[in-house]
């Protein structure tokens, strides 16, 4: 394979033309690659999602962008690709590309079983007048999990965290539990997208009853397949991208 067989466009609408049926046969391993496709129709690209590469593939692509002086803030995919690409990257550069390695697992709803008993409260989708409280929530997940951005009335819709749906699990006292989030529909598929509750609050079932709330709500928009990212490398994360309980 050689650098220039790689093809580049910065048009998503053509890139979808040539690719989408490819990424759309198999969206739940092609999430990624659907999602950061949207975002760069409506914000730009600021990151690349990657397919499985080969080491070779992986160096042709960094050697082709590369040549032609592009910068890339960060990369996403699986290990293999990923380290490949990286070593790659800094062959080609001399930058010094920084890993982070996160272990995620997709799942898939199969059937929806709420918690039983559910927790005591219910779940409330947040709208335009709890702004504060998501910026809140949405900053403190990103601490959690590591992320390096800010989250404000100034960048927060500059960041991932400005196209979900949110919803709340309040206890009856009106004390917000967690939070869920859901991204956009892509492909009859919808994200669960970010699941976060405060420490204090952990270990009472309140991330797996948004969970389920949040999933019956995709369902219900005509969603055929509800998938969530866990992070196997956190010990309380078995139900959401990253599900902190």
């Amino acid at each position: 394979m050689r650098p220039d067989d790689w093809y580049l466009t910065e048009d998503v609408d053509g890139l979808l033309a040539r690719a989408g049926d490819f990424l759309r046969s198999r969206p739940g391993p092609h999430i990624m690659q659907l999602t950061w496709a949207e975002r760069g129709r409506t914000r730009g690209a600021d990151a690349f999602a990657l397919s499985p590469l080969t080491p070779e593939q992986a160096d042709c692509l960094a050697a082709r962008l590369a040549a032609l002086g592009h910068s890339l803030p960060s990369v996403s995919a699986d290990h293999g690709s990923a380290t490949a690409f990286a070593e790659a990257w800094q062959r080609h550069t001399g930058a010094t590309p920084k890993l982070r390695d996160t272990r995620l697992r997709l799942y898939r709803l199969d059937a929806l079983t709420p918690p039983e008993p559910l927790p005591v409260g219910r779940g409330r989708v947040l709208s335009e007048q709890d702004l504060e409280q998501v910026m809140y929530w949405c900053a403190e997940f990103a601490k959690a999990v590591g992320e390096d951005v800010s989250i404000d009335a100034d960048t927060r819709a500059d960041t991932r965290f400005a196209e979900k749906r949110y919803t709340l699990w309040e206890t009856p006292d009106g004390t917000p539990a967690p939070i869920a989030g859901l991204n956009p529909m892509i492909g009859g598929q919808i994200q669960v997208d970010i699941v976060y509750t405060p420490p204090r609050l952990r270990g009472r079932g309140y991330a797996g009853a948004v969970t389920a709330e949040v999933s019956g709500a995709a369902l219900a928009e005509g969603a055929r397949d509800v998938v969530l990212f866990a992070d196997l490398s956190h010990p309380t994360s078995g139900c959401g991208r990253i599900a902190v309980e």
